[in-house]
């Protein structure tokens, strides 16, 4: 069996990916429920021909290159990333600078803040200003706003589902939209944050420096599903060891913290750095691995929470 850094390079890579199995235990075990089933062999659908990159996915974005685009500009949003299921922005705004209350119709909003302060005031909790490495959750139908606080822009990365609805609170004036009219109306029900034990906010460079760090969910919603996974680096491993892939959606990547290693199907194998946002589509295979001398952390961002891996018969979780 290959080995790398002295240990088993399946069991090496096992550690640096929280595989579909291991979260249904972990949720049935949170549940009160029964262990989850081990893997079963299946019959997975691939494309014959790769599922290809659509404007504006593309195998990485460097938020280097995404500063570059917006230099000299104080405020300013930039499409990262969209398909059926997630779409990833890049937003700042100048110091002052404030969004109107609003909140999503079905589903939850999640923001990793990367730069400058934020104070966000969420209806039912106190206010409190999120800094560089902050991750927010906001659940559905619960109002929100977000302002620039201090003398520099904030600059945070949101994602939202792709069909989400954004609705404004009967108080506000909503903004004009090409034909689309606003019609006042009464909705029943909201989210909670103790429906799925969530928080609203994760300071993750803060916890990382307890241990033993942040790993694992931070957000499970229907169509937005934010993993923490964090491990030390580890050397290349061969280019055979190539990962899972899923059937009917892609993954996203935002890179927190130290380098992470990719190697996507069709796509050279690349390093990332933090800020760096990564995607694979649907059917190609991936394998992302902890890389550089330190800890790094990626946040896997999907529109599932309970997505299936799937992998090589003779292959472990990568």
């Amino acid at each position: 069996m290959r080995t790398t850094s002295g240990l088993p390079w399946r069991l090496a890579g096992a550690l640096g990916a929280l595989g579909a199995a291991a979260l249904l235990a972990a949720h049935a075990h949170a549940q009160g429920a029964a262990a989850a089933p081990p893997p079963q062999l299946v019959w997975a659908p691939r494309p014959t021909v790769m599922t290809p990159y659509v404007a504006p996915n593309r195998p990485i974005t460097k938020l280097a290159d995404v500063l570059a685009r917006h230099r000299g500009q104080a405020s300013w949003r930039e499409l990262i990333g969209k398909d059926p299921e997630i779409r990833a922005e890049y937003i700042q705004m100048a110091p002052g600078q404030k969004t109107q209350p609003q909140m999503l119709a079905d589903q939850r909003l999640g923001i990793i803040v990367w730069d400058g302060q934020l104070r966000v005031s969420i209806e039912g909790q106190e206010p409190f200003v999120a800094g560089k490495g902050f991750m927010i959750q906001i659940p559905f139908r619960v109002p929100y706003s977000l302002e620039t606080v201090g003398d520099k822009p904030s600059l945070r990365f949101e994602t939202s589902p792709t069909s989400a609805t954004v609705i404004y609170p009967a108080s506000e004036t909503p903004p004009k939209v090409a034909g689309q009219t606003w019609y006042k109306a009464s909705v029943p029900g909201r989210d909670t944050y103790e429906r799925e034990r969530s928080k609203p906010y994760l300071d993750f460079f803060k916890e990382a420096g307890k241990a033993p760090g942040p790993q694992g969910i931070f957000m499970r919603d229907d169509r937005n599903y934010f993993n923490v996974i964090r491990g030390k680096g580890i050397p290349r491993q061969p280019d055979s060891v190539k990962g899972h892939f899923h059937a009917n959606l892609g993954e996203f990547w935002f890179i927190m913290e130290g380098q992470i290693s990719f190697l996507i199907d069709g796509v050279p194998y690349f390093v990332s750095e933090p800020g760096d946002v990564v995607y694979a589509p649907a059917g190609r295979f991936h394998r992302a691995q902890f890389a550089g001398p330190g800890m790094a952390t990626r946040i896997a961002i999907l529109g599932y929470p309970y997505n299936a891996h799937f992998y090589d018969p003779d292959a472990g979780p990568d």
